[in-house]
């Protein structure tokens, strides 16, 4: 797709995700005032911020769910909240969305899961045979290190590293040049959540993949993160590498770092 001059930042970075000005009320609740946050091609955005900050909020404002009071949102070139019918369902053909607890259908087994947007994009005319369909989730399933006999057993069976990992495997089963990941370790045990991080690190390199990750987990956000944002009282506080945002004077952030573990990845930040 062509990127419009102004998608593109004076040091030749391109914008794939700007949200400019946006204002959200749930109810009466005033959840964003005036947020503004770039996301650059190729890289991993992770958002931190304090409870209530509309982190998931903004994530669902990105990929289309809810409609921001004022502001606007643009995705891939494309100004998400005016697209209609057939424009929408293009547009989010180009990203995979992996949900804090997975949301695969109980009632589908693994390998119905990850076939399910592909067999949807039948009803939207394209002739893709039921043959293709297991070859593509052969596929998938490989490259988020399932076993192909994974594949017939139901999302209660799996245990959470394997949940994750179908989930995974659904959220680019349709070749998504972006990545939206939420909370994608919660639940996991420090060993599984290690080895996530490290599959999310590969796949984004393989597939030179865009993300953006809402996360607390600060292991994540070192091991994938090329910058870092920080949300507070519904507006960007902060937004920089992990070292530069753990430098940030914020009593959140402070209290954020104050937790990390005593990782290699980490061993930079600065101690309080």
């Amino acid at each position: 797709m062509a990127v419009a001059p102004e998608d593109v930042q004076g040091d030749g970075r391109e914008v794939v995700i700007s949200v400019k000005d946006l204002h959200t009320r749930l109810g009466k609740q005033e959840i964003h005032r005036g947020l503004n946050l770039d996301v650059y091609r190729g890289e991993v955005l992770g958002v931190i911020g304090t409870t209530g900050s509309g982190k998931t909020t903004l994530l669902r404002q990105i990929i289309g769910l809810i409609k921001p009071q004022s502001g606007t949102v643009d995705v891939l070139g494309q100004r998400i909240h005016s697209l209609e019918g057939e424009e929408v369902r293009l547009l989010r053909r180009r990203w995979g969305v992996l949900f804090q607890q997975g949301a695969l259908f109980s009632a589908l087994n693994v390998f119905d899961n990850i076939a399910f947007p592909i067999r949807e994009l039948r009803k939207e005319g394209e002739d893709i045979e039921e043959e293709a369909i297991h070859r593509l989730v052969a596929v998938k399933l490989h490259m988020v290190g399932l076993e192909p006999a994974d594949a017939w057993k139901y999302p209660a069976e799996l245990s959470g590293g394997m949940l994750k990992r179908a989930a995974l495997a659904r959220a680019l089963a349709l070749e998504a040049d972006l990545l939206f990941l939420d909370e994608p370790t919660t639940g996991l045990d420090p060993v599984s959540a290690s080895e996530f991080d490290t599959l999310l690190d590969q796949l984004h390199h393989e597939l030179n993949l865009t993300a953006l990750m809402i996360t607390h987990d600060l292991h994540s956000l070192a091991a994938l993160s090329d910058r870092v944002a920080v949300l507070d009282e519904g507006k960007l506080l902060t937004v920089g590498s992990l070292v530069e945002v753990a430098e940030f004077d914020h009593p959140f952030v402070k209290e954020f770092f104050q937790r990390r573990r005593g990782d290699d990845e980490l061993r930079a930040l600065p101690s309080y």
